[in-house]
């Protein structure tokens, strides 16, 4: 198209209102997709569809690039249902039970749990949630703070890690922007660069601790600490084929061997081009499967045959997210020939002032992912969005990259049919709605934090607004509970 218009922006504005009407991400994208192709070509319908397969997903497909995140992806998806599979991560868990004496050594075991099993979002609710269950009962502490504190440490953590799904899926929707605006930067090295301004995962999981410590509780969750009574129950049984080691040897397999294959290609003294990268990781996440399944078998823990089908059913539960992947890149075509990019990148120049764009950025990311009830979705609807708005208001890609991530995180969280949500309302074994309940002022806390940030970090660009956005989170849990006495 010679000049672009308002029509360029019709896929995404289709992918967004079908997502939102039919909460289905896959949906929107493939409804964005035929729009698109719609406008771009006129043909017969017999050959509407062959067009759409062999000019646009096909070709995603087929790019060497595109293939190999869809190659890591299965390594990635075989191992993380396999370490589920072992339960090696509820022996994990266990583990730190030891150190339990009180009622914030609890919340904290538990936090801490849900740190160290970063590489599942969703599996990090529904392994240490079962888990401390009875130990929240024992020492009196509300299911709903339990729920809270696995929604605070799942995909506050994984969103933050590059090597595992969240920061394989983010870095290629970050690169296919880049190639539509002819931005030539290694996306690995952005979305480094950006994690110190996910200002809402550092604040989702900083809170958790400081309300431990301080023994305090606001809202909701006050109500359902109060009504909380204490239970001598308990239940310690697990089988002794199952042990710690299933965690934290293959995890660390895999760390060894993703830094020995890069330090050869010169990491860290200089850039690692991305193919070399993503080899080196799935290469990691084939030794580190290797080594879990040889230490199962020697536990006697599993079967061979049981191993293998798990490992092919974790591959296969990739295939919604590879579709997920392909459509989106799709519509990046797509929308490249439309060219909303620089449509929209005109509109930002025009009507957004540049100091106010990380701001706007996070609270449009943060209403859309609440409505649809997905980060990834948001993400792949809004980066391609944000990215040409950072560029020509001259804005910081690091910083426009975390508001986009902050405010798909925030709606996440605060979301009532989010996935996170529900699973780990079921880890903690309440209702759903309860833990909304609950959880929202902690969340509308902290998103009004992160805003404070977004706003600040639009004029200044300073990384040291962290510390100070930790500072006013203390301060304000504080002043709460003064208020409250």
């Amino acid at each position: 198209m010679s000049e672009t218009s308002f029509v360029s922006l019709l896929p995404v504005v289709a992918t967004l209102c079908v997502s939102l009407s039919s909460r289905n991400v896959l949906l929107g994208l493939f409804s964005g997709v035929i729009l698109g192709v719609f406008l771009l070509h006129s043909t017969s319908p017999l050959l509407f569809l062959p067009l759409v397969i062999t000019d646009y997903l096909v070709p995603e497909i087929a790019d060497t690039y595109n293939a190999s995140i869809l190659v890591l992806l299965g390594f990635i998806g075989g191992f993380v249902k396999l370490i589920q599979y072992s339960g090696g991560g509820i022996a994990f868990a266990k583990t730190t039970m030891k150190y339990i004496v009180n009622k914030a050594s609890a919340q904290i075991s538990a936090w801490f749990s849900g740190i160290l099993i970063f590489f599942s979002d969703l599996g990090t609710p529904l392994i240490v949630g079962p888990v401390f269950q009875p130990l929240f009962d024992r020492y009196g502490i509300s299911r709903q703070k339990l729920a809270f504190i696995i929604d605070s440490t799942s995909s506050p953590i994984a969103i933050l890690i590059p090597f595992i799904g969240w920061g394989v899926f983010t870095m290629s929707v970050i690169k296919d922007s880049f190639e539509i605006n002819q931005i030539i930067t290694s996306e690995w090295e952005v979305f480094i660069s950006a994690i110190p301004y996910q200002f809402y995962a550092w604040l989702a999981i900083s809170i958790v601790p400081i309300l431990s410590i301080l023994g305090f509780d606001y809202g909701q969750m006050r109500l359902a600490e109060s009504a909380t009574k204490i239970s001598h129950e308990s239940s310690e049984n697990h089988s002794k084929n199952i042990a710690a080691i299933f965690v934290w040897l293959p995890l660390l397999v895999l760390g060894v061997t993703l830094f020995s294959v890069l330090n050869i290609h010169g990491f860290p003294d200089k850039q690692i081009p991305g193919s070399d990268f993503r080899a080196a990781l799935a290469s990691a996440y084939f030794l580190a499967t290797v080594t879990l399944i040889s230490l199962v078998l020697y536990k006697g823990a599993k079967k061979l045959s049981d191993l293998f089908s798990v490992y092919i059913e974790g591959i296969s539960g990739m295939l919604p997210i590879a579709a997920t992947l392909i459509l989106a890149w799709a519509l990046g075509q797509v929308s490249e020939e439309l060219g909303t990019g620089q449509y929209v990148g005109n509109v930002a120049k025009e009507i957004v002032s540049p100091s106010l764009l990380p701001l706007v950025i996070f609270l449009v990311s943060a209403v859309i992912s609440f409505a649809i009830g997905s980060s990834w979705g948001t993400i792949i609807i809004m980066m391609p969005l944000a990215i040409p708005s950072a560029l020509a208001t001259g804005n910081e890609f690091p910083i426009i990259i975390g508001a986009v991530l902050s405010g798909a995180l925030f709606g996440d969280h605060s979301s009532p049919i989010s996935e996170t949500t529900i699973l780990s309302s079921i880890g903690a074994g309440i209702e759903p709605l309860s833990h909304f309940r609950t959880q929202i002022p902690y969340a509308l806390t902290n998103g009004i934090i992160a805003s404070i940030g977004f706003l600040i970090a639009g004029l200044t660009s300073m990384t040291r607004i962290v510390l100070c956005m930790f500072l006013l989170q203390i301060l304000t849990i504080i002043i709460l509970r003064y208020l409250r006495h």
